[in-house]
C-alpha cells in the first residue's frame, strides 16, 4: 500500500500540469485562500478603553480652614490664609494615550468633541461614550467661542489664567509651575508633554521650577492642560498647569503672526484644486510657459479655443481636468491589445463638444449643399399653399 501512494500523487501532478483549466482553478483556489487570510489578519481599530470603573462626580479639594461658610462664594471665611497653590492634591488618575484611545460613538458623528474626563483619566464610559477618546489633529478645527472639549470660553482669562481662556486670543503657550528643579528638567518637561502633540518651543526657568510649552496646534495645547493639571513628572510633583499670559517681546509676537500666516497659508492650499497650485509653482519657478503649452495642447480638440481659468480649475465629474484624465485612462486602455489579431477599438472623444458622427454627418451635409443661386424655383401651387397657411382669413 505504500508502495502505490507516491505512484497515485505522480499521476495525479501529471495529470494537473496536463489539464490546464485544472491548473487555473487550482492557482485561483490559492489565491482565494490567502486573500482570505489576509483579510482575518487585518487589525481592525479597537474600541476605547474604560479608565475607571466609577467616576467621581465633584473634583478632590483640599479642606478649607474657617469659621464661617459663605454660601454666596461657596468658601469658608474666617480662617488662617494658605496658599492655594501649594494645597492642591496630586490627581490619582491619568490618561494613557496609547492604551486607553480607541473609537467610540462620536467617532460617526461629524464635528465631535473631545472627552473632558478621558483627558483627566478618568471616564468610565469606553466605546460607548459620545465624545472622542484620542488625541486633536491638525484636522479637528472647531469655532473660535469654544474649546476642544465644547466648553464657552469668555471675553477675558481669569485672574489666576486657568479655565477655559479666551476667545480674542489664540493661546498655544501653557504656563507650567511647581516642577522640582533637576539639571535634566528641559529633557523631563519634553518628555511628558509631548504625548498630547507636537511641540513648538519650549522655555524653562531651573532656578524657579517653571517651564513655558508652545504647542503647534491650539487644541494640543487644549488637550494637554487638562491632562497634565495635578499630575507628577518624575520626582513626584503637584504641577501648575495655567495659560500663558501675552508675552510683549517683538520676537514672540512676530513668531506669532508668522505662525497665523502659516495656518491660513495651509488652510487655503487645503481648498485650491492640484492643478491651480502646480501653475503658481510654475510660475514661481520661471517655467510658466508650461501652463500655456499644455492648454494650447489640450483644449478639448478645438483649434484656437483656450478655456479660461474658471473652466480650467473647475472640480467636479464635468470638469476639464476630470474629462482629461478620462481621455488619457482610455487612450491607455486602447493602447493594449484587443485580442489576438491585435485589432484596436476606434478613438473616443468623450473630451469633445460634438462626437465624430456627428462631425461626419455636418461635413457630409455641407458637401451636398448647394448655393442660393443655384436653387431651383419653387411650385407656385406649394408657395401658395404656404402662403395662404396661417393667415387671418376665415375662407382660408
Amino acid at each position: 500500500m505504500s508502495s502505490s501512494s507516491p505512484a497515485l500523487e505522480t499521476s495525479s501532478i501529471a495529470q494537473n500540469e496536463t489539464d490546464p483549466e485544472k491548473k487555473t482553478m487550482t492557482e485561483t483556489s490559492d489565491a482565494s485562500k490567502s486573500l482570505v487570510s489576509t483579510k482575518k489578519t487585518k487589525k481592525k481599530t479597537r474600541p476605547a478603553r474604560k479608565q475607571v470603573e466609577t467616576r467621581m462626580e465633584f473634583e478632590q479639594e483640599a479642606p478649607e480652614p474657617g469659621q464661617v461658610y459663605n454660601i454666596w462664594y461657596g468658601k469658608w471665611s474666617g480662617g488662617s490664609r494658605r496658599d492655594p497653590l501649594k494645597s492642591q492634591i496630586k490627581s490619582e488618575t491619568r490618561c494613557v494615550i496609547e492604551r486607553d484611545s480607541g473609537y467610540t460613538k462620536a467617532d460617526k458623528v461629524l464635528g465631535s468633541y473631545f472627552c473632558l474626563f478621558f483627558a483627566r483619566g478618568m471616564c468610565s464610559e469606553g466605546s460607548h461614550c459620545i465624545y472622542l477618546h484620542r488625541l486633536p489633529t491638525e484636522n479637528d478645527i472647531f469655532n473660535a467661542n469654544v474649546d476642544c472639549f465644547g466648553r464657552e470660553k469668555h471675553a477675558d482669562y481669569r485672574d489666576d489664567m486657568g479655565g477655559v481662556g479666551s476667545f480674542l486670543r489664540h493661546n498655544h503657550t501653557l504656563y507650567v509651575g511647581q516642577i522640582k528643579p533637576t539639571d535634566d528638567i528641559e529633557e523631563v518637561v519634553a518628555r511628558h508633554f509631548s504625548e498630547w502633540g507636537d511641540i513648538e518651543r519650549i522655555r524653562v526657568l531651573n532656578s524657579r521650577g517653571i517651564a513655558f510649552v508652545t504647542y503647534v496646534n491650539e487644541a494640543n495645547a487644549q488637550f494637554a492642560k487638562e491632562a497634565m493639571a495635578h499630575q507628577a513628572l518624575d520626582n513626584d510633583e503637584c504641577l501648575n498647569v495655567r495659560w500663558s499670559t501675552f508675552d510683549p517681546n517683538p520676537a514672540a509676537q512676530a513668531r506669532n503672526q508668522r505662525r497665523l500666516e502659516e495656518r491660513a497659508a495651509q488652510a487655503i492650499k487645503r481648498l485650491l484644486p492640484k492643478q491651480f497650485l502646480d501653475d503658481l509653482r510654475d510660475m514661481r519657478d520661471g517655467t510658466s510657459e508650461s501652463r500655456k503649452r499644455r492648454q494650447r495642447e489640450q483644449a478639448l480638440g478645438l483649434e484656437g479655443y483656450t478655456p479660461s481659468d474658471e473652466l480650467w480649475y473647475a472640480d467636479g465629474t464635468n470638469s476639464i481636468q476630470h474629462q482629461l484624465e478620462q481621455q488619457k485612462a482610455i487612450t491607455t486602455s486602447e493602447s493594449l491589445p484587443q485580442n489576438s489579431a491585435g485589432a484596436q477599438a476606434p478613438e473616443s472623444t468623450t473630451n469633445k463638444f460634438v462626437s465624430d458622427d456627428v462631425l461626419a454627418a455636418l461635413q457630409q451635409a455641407a458637401s451636398t449643399h448647394t448655393p442660393d443661386a443655384e436653387l431651383k424655383p419653387v411650385n407656385s401651387a406649394v408657395s401658395g399653399a404656404l402662403v395662404s397657411y396661417g393667415s387671418d382669413d376665415e375662407d382660408d
